[in-house]
């Protein structure tokens, strides 16, 4: 029995899905009224407007991430699109920030296994979720890569733009979420290559050493000093030259929130130490 295609009906389709009134309506034609299979129909045309746009380049796009402290689990994904402007759109961000959700929440292989797990915030798929969203915008878009991290204390930050993101993870008592944002854009500003000093891996800690003391030796000042002074000026050099690549040695980036705190001086204060940090950004080659 055929349901009546009346515009209050084309509305409640247009409003769930986003698609042109036009195409609500001829999805609802097609499908005698029926409002879920309409729904699929139009997901199939989205899919069948994916598969036409495959060969398009996608080098723009957006990180997403998200972070659920209580059950100890976060997740951060890049997707791509075509355009900026699509990649700045509400669509394309509310997009990005689900599907790090889905990824935090079910935990997927890899891409391809992603895209064919049922999507955790509604019906279909995760390639289904994506669909939607092309048949909005009209370009193609990709989940390009996410990592997922279970087990410890999170914090995110995405940059304004969207281009940068970083996830922190941490050590210790209960998530400050303020101090953790904060922390992890001073991540997405720096990108300091190593997280602790015990990350420095020893030929660069070697290398390190050895340029402060040919800086020291070279500096005529310093002849005549004793051997406890050379080695207090060396210290104080060397623990320079880490802030340069050690997210715990660095400053605090807000001097202004945090005057004269390190990054692991601040992270101590509230009973926690970073771990790892994953840095996303879009297009970026990964090593």
């Amino acid at each position: 029995m055929s349901t009546p295609v009346t515009p209050q009906l084309v509305k409640q389709l247009r409003d769930r899905t986003d698609q042109p009134m036009g195409l609500c309506k001829q999805a609802l034609d097609q499908n005698a009224g029926d409002m879920e299979k309409a729904i699929a129909w139009l997901r199939s045309q989205n899919s069948k407007m994916g598969v036409k746009r495959e060969g398009n380049e996608t080098a723009e796009g957006r990180i997403g991430t998200f972070v659920d402290n209580a059950k100890k689990v976060a997740a951060i994904v890049e997707v791509r699109c075509e355009s900026a402007p699509s990649a700045k759109s509400d669509q394309f961000i509310a997009l990005a920030n689900d599907l790090a959700k889905h990824v935090a929440a079910k935990n997927p292989n890899d891409v391809p296994d992603a895209l064919t797990q049922p999507y955790v915030g509604g019906s279909g798929t995760v390639q289904d979720r994506i669909n939607d969203v092309v048949g909005v915008i009209r370009e193609k878009m990709v989940l390009h890569k996410f990592q997922r991290l279970e087990g410890s204390v999170y914090g995110s930050y995405v940059h304004h733009d969207g281009t940068v993101g970083v996830l922190l993870e941490c050590r210790g008592g209960a998530a400050n979420d303020e101090l953790l944002r904060d922390v992890s854009a001073h991540i997405a500003a720096l990108n300091p290559p190593y997280t602790t000093t015990a990350d420095v891996p020893a030929d660069v800690m070697a290398r390190e050493k050895q340029l402060v003391m040919a800086e020291i030796q070279a500096d005529p000042k310093n002849a005549s000093k004793p051997a406890n002074i050379v080695e207090k000026i060396a210290e104080g050099k060397l623990k320079t030259k880490l802030a340069e690549i050690v997210l715990t040695e660095q400053p605090m980036a807000n001097v202004g929130k945090y005057p004269n705190t390190t990054v692991g001086a601040a992270l101590q204060k509230t009973g926690l130490a970073p771990i790892k940090f994953v840095r996303f950004k879009v297009g970026a080659v990964t090593l």
